[in-house]
C-alpha cells in the first residue's frame, strides 16, 4: 500500500511499508489529498524503447565510423 504522507512544494512524499520517497506531484491526479491511498500500474512502452535502442545503435554507428 501507498499512502501519500505530505506534499513539499512540488513533490508527494509517498510512504510504502517502512520507506518514504518523492513522487512528482504532476503525476498524481489533481484531487489527490494527504493520508489518501496510492495504487501504482507500471507497464513498459515497447515502441519508445525500441526507437531509443535504434537512435542510441545508430549514434554509436556514427561514433565508430568517425
Amino acid at each position: 500500500m501507498f499512502i501519500i504522507d505530505r506534499f513539499e512544494g512540488e513533490m508527494a512524499v509517498i510512504e510504502h511499508r517502512d520507506r518514504t520517497f518523492n513522487f512528482p506531484r504532476y503525476l498524481l491526479p489533481p484531487e489527490a489529498k494527504e493520508g489518501q491511498a496510492l495504487s501504482f500500474s507500471v507497464t513498459i512502452d515497447q515502441a519508445t524503447t525500441k526507437q531509443r535502442r535504434a537512435k542510441v545503435e545508430r549514434l554509436l554507428d556514427e561514433l565508430v565510423e568517425e
